[in-house]
C-alpha cells in the first residue's frame, strides 16, 4: 500500500525529530525540513528521511518543501516574533499544493487576549490554518517536561534549588516524545481530527514544590523549589542572553500558570499516541545526567 508523503518541519527540534522517527517506523515516507545539515539531520537521513533545507519565511523554498507531500507537521521555534508570517507562508504553500492535512503545534495558553505576543500569535496561526482549508488540527501542549532541564538543571545541580515564578498552581509536564506520538497518530489517520484543538498533558498535575520533591527522591539529595518574583526572573533570563521576545512570553505564561491556565490532565497522549505518557518521575530518571546525577540509584 502506498502511504502519503509526510513533511516534518522543525525536524531537528525536540518534537520534530521524534515525529519524523515515529512516521518512518510506521512505514510512511518522510521529508524532513531543516535549516542546515548537522548530526541530527544525518541521523534522520540514516533512518530513511529525505532531508531538505529551507526557511519558514521564504515562500519559494517552502513551496519546494511542500511539493508532492500530502500531510504536514508544522512546528515553529519560539525564539522569534515571525510566527504569523511563517504560518501564512506555510498556509499558502500547502493550500496551493493541495495538501490534505496539517498538524500544528500551538500551546495551551493560546488565546486572543494573552499578555504573551507568542501565545496571541499561536491563536492567530490556528485561525489562519483553519481558514486555508488544509485540514488543519492543533496540538496545545502544556509545559514540556524538558523545560525542567532548560530552566532548572543548572541551579538544581549547583545549588539544590529550582528557581521559577510559577506559584503554587499545578500543571502536568509532558515530554516532547509524547507530544510527537500524538502528532504521529494524527498524521497516520487524520480524518477524525480535522478542526480539533487537543490539550496535550502528562499524567500528573503537580505544583513545582511537588516536582522538587520527586527531584529530591530521584537525585538522592534535597532539592527546594524557590518561587521567584516574575520581574526578577525575567531580568535574570535577559542577563543570560535570552531574547526579549522569548522572555516576555515566559513571564506571561508564568502569570498564566499562577492563574491556573496550565492546570489540566487529559488522556490525549494515550488515546491518540497509543500509550500512557511518561511521568515526571520517569522523565527525571531518564535525564539524571542532565541534572548532574547520572550515578544515582533510582527509587522507582
Amino acid at each position: 500500500m502506498n502511504r502519503p508523503l509526510i513533511l516534518v518541519t522543525g525536524a531537528t527540534g525536540k518534537t520534530g525529530q521524534n515525529v519524523a522517527q515515529e512516521m518512518l517506523e510506521r512505514g510512511f515516507p518522510v521529508r524532513a525540513l531543516a535549516r542546515a545539515h548537522d548530526e541530527r539531520t544525518k541521523r534522520l537521513e540514516e533512518l530513511g528521511a529525505d532531508i531538505v533545507l529551507g526557511d519558514f519565511h521564504d515562500l519559494r523554498t517552502m513551496r519546494a518543501a511542500v511539493n508532492g507531500t500530502q500531510r504536514v507537521y508544522f512546528c515553529y521555534p519560539p525564539q522569534g516574533d515571525r510566527l504569523v508570517e511563517a504560518t501564512t507562508i506555510l498556509a499558502t504553500a500547502t493550500r496551493d499544493a493541495g495538501v490534505e492535512n496539517v498538524v500544528n503545534i500551538s500551546q495551551i495558553s493560546a488565546r486572543p487576549d494573552s499578555k504573551s505576543p507568542l501565545a496571541r500569535h499561536h491563536w492567530l496561526s490556528e485561525n489562519i490554518l483553519d481558514w486555508a482549508g488544509v485540514g488543519a488540527m492543533h496540538l496545545r501542549p502544556t509545559f514540556f517536561a524538558e523545560m525542567l532541564l532548560i530552566l532548572g538543571a543548572a541551579t538544581v545541580e549547583r545549588e539544590g534549588k529550582l528557581y521559577l515564578p510559577y506559584g503554587d498552581e499545578r500543571h502536568a509536564p509532558v515530554a516532547a516524545a509524547d507530544i510527537a506520538r500524538v502528532a504521529a497518530g494524527v498524521l497516520a489517520s487524520p480524518a477524525s481530527h480535522v478542526g480539533e484543538r487537543y490539550v496535550v498533558t502528562g499524567p500528573h498535575n503537580m505544583t513545582l514544590s511537588e516536582v522538587a520533591k520527586v527531584l529530591s527522591e530521584e537525585l538522592g539529595r534535597s532539592i527546594e523549589y524557590v518561587d521567584l518574583p516574575n520581574e526578577s526572573w525575567g531580568q535574570a533570563l535577559l542577563g543570560l542572553g535570552h531574547p526579549e521576545f522569548l522572555v516576555t512570553h515566559l513571564q506571561a505564561v508564568a502569570d498564566d500558570h499562577k492563574r491556573g491556565v496550565f492546570s489540566a490532565v487529559t488522556d490525549v497522549v494515550e488515546r491518540i499516541g497509543g500509550r500512557a505518557p511518561q511521568s515526571p518521575r520517569a522523565f527525571i530518571q531518564a535525564n539524571r545526567k542532565g541534572f548532574g546525577a547520572e550515578a544515582v540509584q533510582s527509587h522507582a
